[in-house]
């Protein structure tokens, strides 16, 4: 089963949590502070593997989470990492973002690798609160969080030739004949639902991937057939070996089917009708007048298409030649890019701590991703604590912003569940 589109959640692992301990030794008085650090949480990474084709695996399992820190603990011995979760995708996997659709990142090649989701920051111990004046620190950092977020993968398979035409017009047959693929051959429309790919072998010459690519009628760019489930796949093609059928004896017009083909090609994206093509006219072994193929041809040359061939794939008579053609063209033509625009792009907005502050019946109220990280890192009944969490709110302009909104002496401070007097 061929499958080219999968969304997926993935979230990092969460930073182990800082610990509070104390020295605790014979004939030591008063040990210092010496809780360890929490372990940095697992990220997970995506991995272009040649070895995969298609994006099966994501139908079965679509949640990836990293593992978490490990925290810390006495004698300033500092939590493990959590392992990083490594999930290998197809060489030509473009990752977006669920949300926007933007691109966050195109795996082209064997070997790349993107951190998808940074695993979370360990917390700090209690020894790295301790100063001349609050040496026995009572409180530690939690582990900040791990990312999370849904993702969008999307197949455009890696080839080097792609073969396009109408349904039943052979691209099957000639890439059963060219290579060791063989998709489904029958006489009928629409006997290939997935793309197939072969690797042709040239004598003399190095072998190159051709993608049989199906369902692309007239109208495939507006979402008629299949055509528009597949087109994509095109896009990373070096060139393309168009296919039609030149006997008409479905009574088709082999130049206005080209023609249509190379429509569907603009509707979709301008930037593919620059592609070389090499025509390819099949069924030749079933044309009685050959004043088909030579007005067929010559129209063609009329268009600026020069590269022309009559072939039959069943019987292989002028395959040889076709694909001799294809390497040579090959060879001056560097390997495709997927080209993006750069407002394609997914921008990663910096991840910080923030608040906000609103005053329900008299009582300041500030709430926000910052309230919760600070709350979780003091210990509300231990003096030294507080005095901490007081210069962090300083620090942050908590309490600039309360005195600009006018707070008083007296009035009620709210954080989550947390409240005090302002003084």
């Amino acid at each position: 089963m061929f499958l080219d589109k999968a969304k997926i959640f993935v979230k990092s692992g969460d930073g182990g949590n800082g610990c509070v301990a104390f020295r605790r030794e014979k004939y030591v008085s008063r040990g210092g502070p010496e809780g360890g650090d929490g372990g940095k949480g697992g990220s997970v990474i995506l991995v272009a593997d040649n070895g995969l084709t298609t994006l099966l695996d994501f139908k079965y399992k679509r949640k990836f989470v990293a593992e978490t820190g490990v925290d810390g603990s006495r004698s300033k011995c500092s939590g493990r990492k959590g392992e990083d979760l490594l999930v290998y995708v197809p060489v030509g996997t473009v990752v977006k973002d669920d949300a926007t659709k933007k691109i966050i990142v195109d795996l082209a090649n064997e070997g790349d690798q993107y951190i998808i989701a940074k695993g979370g920051r360990g917390g700090r111990g209690n020894q790295h609160f301790a100063t001349p004046t609050r040496q026995a620190p009572e409180f530690c950092e939690p582990g900040m969080p791990g990312e999370e977020r849904e993702i969008f993968l999307e197949l455009k398979l890696l080839a080097d030739v792609g073969l396009l035409g109408f349904p039943n017009v052979g691209k099957s047959t000639l890439i059963s004949a060219v290579s060791k693929a063989r998709p489904k051959i029958a006489n009928y429309h629409f006997t290939t639902l997935q793309p197939n790919l072969g690797v042709v072998k040239v004598e003399g010459a190095p072998a190159f991937v051709m993608a049989d690519i199906p369902g692309i009628i007239e109208g495939a760019s507006e979402g008629v057939g299949l055509g528009i489930e597949f087109l994509r796949h095109i896009e990373r093609t070096r060139i393309l070996i168009h296919v039609v059928d030149i006997s008409g004896i479905e009574g088709r017009d082999a130049l206005e089917d080209f023609k249509k083909i190379n429509k569907e090609l603009h509707n979709y994206d301008i930037k593919l009708t620059d592609r070389p093509q090499i025509i390819a006219a099949n069924k030749s072994d079933m044309l009685f007048d050959e004043e088909v193929f030579e007005n067929f041809k010559a129209e063609l040359n009329k268009m600026g298409y020069d590269k022309v061939f009559k072939i039959s794939a069943a019987t292989k008579l002028g395959v040889e030649d076709l694909m001799k053609e294809a390497v040579e063209l090959l060879s001056t033509i560097p390997v495709k890019q997927l080209e993006i625009d750069e407002s394609e792009f997914f921008v990663q907005e910096e991840k910080r701590f923030t608040y906000e502050i609103n005053i329900v019946n008299d009582v300041y109220v500030v709430s926000g991703s910052f309230v919760d990280r600070a709350l979780l890192s003091i210990n509300i009944n231990e003096p030294d604590s507080l005095r901490y969490f007081h210069k962090v709110l300083k620090n942050k302009g908590v309490l600039n912003d309360l005195v600009e909104m006018g707070i008083q002496d007296g009035d009620v401070v709210r954080l989550n569940d947390f409240e005090f007097e302002y003084m």
